[in-house]
C-alpha cells in the first residue's frame, strides 16, 4: 500500500553515479574537433530534370504540318512531344553580364539629400506649389463668365439649309 497523500514509489532499482545514459557510439565519437573537422555532406544526385512540355511549339508545328482536327492534334501531340528548353544555362549567363551595383535589373535610386530634409525644402516645394494653384484659382473666378443664349449661339452654329427636293408624288402631278 502506498503511504497517504505519497505516490507509490518506483521499484526498478537505477545505475550508479558512474554511469553515463546515452548511446556511445565507438566510430564517431571523437568530440568537437571531429564535429568541426568532418561534416557530413550529402551529394546531390545527378537526376535529370524533365522539363514541360512546350504546347505553343507543338501546336505550331501540327498547324504547319495540316492538322485541322482535335484528333490529329492530338496525335501529333503524342508522336512529336516538345518539351520546354532549360533556360537555368541562359539565367547564369544574363547575371555574369549584370553590374554588381544593379539591383535586379534596375539601377540604385539616387540618395535623398539629408541637408534637404533637414531644411524642410520639400515642404517648402509644396507650398510654393500650392499657392501657384490658389493664384490660379483666383483668376478663373475673376473672369467673367459669359454665358450663351439661343441667338449667340445660333449666330456661331448657324443651322443645316434645307436642299429643295423635285421629287413629287405622281397624284399631284395633275394639280
Amino acid at each position: 500500500q502506498p503511504e497517504v497523500g505519497k505516490p507509490m514509489r518506483n521499484c526498478y532499482s537505477l545505475p550508479g553515479f558512474d554511469f553515463a545514459y546515452g548511446l556511445y557510439m565507438h566510430r564517431r565519437d571523437g568530440g568537437v574537433p571531429e564535429a568541426i573537422g568532418h561534416w557530413d555532406t550529402v551529394k546531390a544526385r545527378g537526376t535529370k530534370k524533365i522539363m514541360p512540355r512546350d504546347f505553343v511549339t507543338m501546336n505550331r508545328g501540327a498547324a504547319d504540318a495540316g492538322c485541322t482536327t482535335a484528333r490529329e492534334f492530338g496525335l501529333y501531340h503524342k508522336f512529336m512531344d516538345i518539351r520546354c528548353k532549360d533556360e537555368s544555362g541562359r539565367r547564369r549567363a544574363w547575371v555574369s553580364t549584370v553590374p554588381a551595383d544593379m539591383t535586379f535589373g534596375r539601377p540604385p535610386r539616387p540618395s535623398t539629400p539629408f541637408f534637404d530634409i533637414m531644411q524642410h525644402r520639400y515642404k517648402e516645394l509644396w507650398m510654393e506649389r500650392q499657392r501657384a494653384r490658389t493664384v490660379v484659382q483666383d483668376m478663373r473666378k475673376r473672369e467673367p463668365e459669359v454665358r450663351e443664349n439661343r441667338t449667340t449661339f445660333l449666330r456661331t452654329h448657324p443651322a443645316p439649309v434645307k436642299e429643295e427636293s423635285f421629287w413629287h408624288p405622281a397624284r399631284f402631278e395633275k394639280v
